[in-house]
C-alpha cells in the first residue's frame, strides 16, 4: 500500500513538473447539491490530464542504466502523451504502443512529445501485449499505466494539492478505470484526513472494480462498452484493488447518458473541455447530487477529445438533457400540410432541425403522410410543452 508520506515524496519530486492545477468554483453544481462543489481541474494539466505525475514519478525513479535502456508503455492516448514527456524531460527514449483506434490528436501529441508511436489492435489488449514483447526483446523498461507504487504516489499529489486548496472538503470524487488515480487519491487523503469521503465513479459499460471488489480478487470484463476510453480498464491490478477495497468508500458507475450530460455541462456551464473518462466523476454529481456530503471536489481527469467525438458527444448530451425532441406526426397528403405543422412548431419556439417524409410504412392511412421531424428545444419542460401545443392543434405526435 502506497502511503501518504510517499505522495508527499512524490509531490517534491513534481514540484516545477507539473501544473498545479485550478480549483474552480461550480455554483451551477453548488445549488443542486446543496452546498460548495469545486472542480480539480486536471484537463488543464501538461498533456491534457493527470498521467504525467505518475509517469514522471515513475521514470524519474529509475537507475541512469535502466533510463538508458529506453522506456516503453502502452495506451490509448493519455498515458501515451505523459510517458512521452516524462521521457523527453527525463532524456530518455519512449517507445508508446497504440492501438489503431487512438483518436488523431492523443497520436499527434504522443509524437510530438518525442516519442516512437506503433499502432496495432481495436483494443488495448493488443498494444498492451506488444509493449510487454517489445521489453523483453529490447530491455526497455515497461512503464505501467496505474500496476506500480511510483506510478500510484504520483497520481496521489492530486488528492494532496485537493486538501491544500479545499481544506474543508467532505468528499472526493474521482473518474476511475484501472484505478491508479483513486489508489493515490485515497491514499492521500486518507493518510491525512480520514474523515473525508472518496468515491470512485466509473463507466457502466466498463466497470470492473464492483465484481473485483465482490470477489475480493481482480476478475476480468468479458467486454466493455463506452464513449470514455479513457477509462475503459478491463480488470484492477491486485495493487490498485488493495487500495480501493481498503480505503475507498463507494464505487459508482455512470451511464453514457450521464457522462454526454456531464460533458455538454462542462461546456456550457464551466466553460471546460473535457473528455467523457475526465467527466466521469462530475457525472455522478449531476446524476445523484444528494449522495454527496459537501464541501465536494469532482476530479476532472482529463480533456485530450477528439473534435470528432466531442460533436457526437455534444449531440447526444442534448438529446439526453431534453435538448432535442424527435416526433412523428402523421398529416393528410396535401399541399400546406407541412406548412401548417411547421408553423404549429414555430408558435411555441421550436427550432426544426431536420425533417422528413415518410409515404410507405404501413402505419398510415391512404391519403396520410408521416413527417418524421427533429426539434432544438429549450428543455424537458419546453419538450412538453410543444408536444401538448401540436396536440392541442390536432396533431397526435408520438415520440420517437
Amino acid at each position: 500500500m502506497v502511503t501518504g508520506a510517499e505522495v508527499a515524496s512524490a509531490a517534491e519530486l513534481l514540484r516545477g513538473v507539473v501544473r498545479r492545477t485550478p480549483l474552480e468554483n461550480s455554483r451551477a453544481l453548488a445549488d443542486r447539491v446543496g452546498g460548495p462543489v469545486l472542480l480539480k481541474c486536471e484537463n488543464l494539466q501538461r498533456t491534457g490530464s493527470f498521467k504525467i505525475r505518475g509517469a514522471y514519478t515513475r521514470i524519474a525513479r529509475l537507475t541512469d542504466a535502466e533510463r538508458a535502456r529506453g522506456v516503453v508503455a502502452a495506451s490509448a492516448g493519455n498515458h501515451a502523451q505523459g510517458v512521452a514527456l516524462a521521457a523527453r524531460e527525463l532524456g530518455a527514449e519512449a517507445t508508446v504502443f497504440m492501438p489503431d483506434t487512438a483518436p488523431l490528436p492523443k497520436l499527434a501529441a504522443t509524437r510530438g512529445y518525442g516519442a516512437t508511436v506503433r499502432l496495432g489492435g481495436l483494443s488495448l489488449v493488443e498494444p498492451l501485449l506488444s509493449a510487454a514483447a517489445f521489453a523483453e526483446e529490447t530491455g526497455s523498461v515497461f512503464i505501467h499505466p496505474f500496476d506500480h507504487p511510483d506510478v500510484v504516489a504520483g497520481q496521489g499529489t492530486v488528492g494532496l494539492e485537493v486538501l491544500e486548496q479545499c481544506p474543508d472538503v467532505a468528499t472526493v470524487v474521482v473518474c476511475t478505470g484501472g484505478g491508479g488515480l483513486v489508489s493515490g487519491v485515497a491514499a492521500a487523503v486518507k493518510d491525512a484526513r480520514p474523515g473525508v469521503r472518496v468515491v470512485a465513479v466509473q463507466a457502466e459499460g466498463a466497470a470492473a472494480f464492483p465484481g473485483s471488489l465482490a470477489r475480493g480478487r481482480p476478475v476480468a470484463l468479458e467486454s466493455m462498452s463506452t464513449m470514455a476510453d479513457g477509462i475503459a480498464v478491463a480488470a484492477p491490478t491486485d495493487l490498485t484493488l488493495a487500495h480501493v477495497a481498503g480505503l475507498v468508500d463507494e464505487v459508482r458507475t455512470v451511464t453514457e447518458e450521464d457522462l454526454s450530460r456531464a460533458l455538454l455541462f462542462c461546456l456550457e456551464r464551466a466553460k471546460l473541455v473535457v473528455e467523457p473518462a475526465g467527466v466521469a466523476a462530475v457525472a455522478a454529481v449531476l446524476a445523484d447530487p444528494g449522495a454527496f456530503p459537501a464541501p465536494v471536489v469532482a476530479i476532472v481527469s482529463g480533456g485530450n477529445i477528439d473534435p470528432v467525438l466531442m460533436l457526437k458527444v455534444v449531440q447526444h448530451g442534448m438529446a439526453a438533457a431534453g435538448r432535442y425532441l424527435s416526433l412523428r406526426v402523421s398529416v393528410p397528403d396535401r399541399p400546406g400540410s407541412l406548412a401548417g405543422l411547421l408553423q404549429a412548431c414555430a408558435a411555441v419556439s421550436a427550432n426544426v432541425l431536420s425533417i422528413e417524409h415518410q409515404r410507405t410504412t404501413t402505419r398510415l392511412a391512404v391519403g396520410e403522410v408521416e413527417v418524421a421531424a427533429v426539434l432544438e428545444t429549450q428543455g424537458p419542460d419546453h419538450a412538453a410543452d410543444v408536444v401538448a401545443a401540436l396536440a392541442r392543434a390536432g396533431y397526435a405526435p408520438t415520440a420517437d
